[in-house]
């Protein structure tokens, strides 16, 4: 009886594999061949399922933005977690997602000379601030009562500053161990709720 083979699941795999090799030799030398090695296929295999380095890294970066996306809105054992203990989620906290965080600077060194990945990277952003403001809404009571602008500005703070950490834990991880990148959050929030419901206050002074 002939092998089923689930070709999804190979799909990503070679994803998987490809966000690692990415991540540990950089973009250039992450090459279809160092891919397929790492997913233990030929490959003339890989190509079967991607016809382009190109594509892979497309899977590659969606793979990963999934896999954050589950993480951030996954039901929790604790019902009582905040919001810090959400967006910890993305940090570089851990061997994953410091894979990941190392995955997305290499992706980011690309973006400026490659149309293609700007497009792509404007994408991703959208899809960060979308996660984002479901984890504000659903953890921060006045949320929905602060003006869009507001929002707007709270969203791009903790995107510039989440985007820093994992930058920062990557080109120097002793620098920057778990602690000291929640610590640095929990900083950054506090400062944007304070913030925010000063700016909030004055809005509805003035009408």
């Amino acid at each position: 009886m002939p092998k089923i083979v689930d070709h999804v699941q190979r799909r990503d795999e070679i994803a998987h594999v490809a966000c690692q090799v990415v991540a540990h030799y950089g973009f250039e030398q992450a090459t279809v061949a160092r891919i397929a090695r790492g997913a233990g296929y030929t490959t003339g295999m890989v190509a079967h399922y991607y016809e382009s380095k190109q594509d892979i890294i497309l899977a590659a970066l969606r793979l990963t933005l999934l896999r954050i996306e589950q993480r951030l809105t996954r039901e929790r054992e604790n019902s009582e977690a905040n919001l810090l203990a959400v967006l910890s989620e993305t940090l570089a906290i851990d061997k994953q997602r410091f894979t990941e965080s190392a995955f997305w600077m290499a992706f980011w060194g690309q973006v400026s000379a490659d149309k293609n990945l700007k497009r792509l990277n404007v994408w991703v952003h959208r899809e960060y601030m979308r996660l984002y403001a479901r984890c504000f809404a659903e953890h921060w009571r006045e949320w929905s009562v602060w003006p869009l602008s507001v929002r707007d500005q709270v969203l791009r703070s903790v995107v510039t500053c989440i985007n820093g950490l994992t930058a920062s834990a990557v080109t120097s991880p002793g620098d920057w161990p778990a602690a000291k990148q929640v610590e640095q959050l929990q900083l950054q929030l506090d400062l944007l709720h304070q913030w925010a419901s000063r700016g909030a206050g004055r809005g509805s002074r003035s009408k």
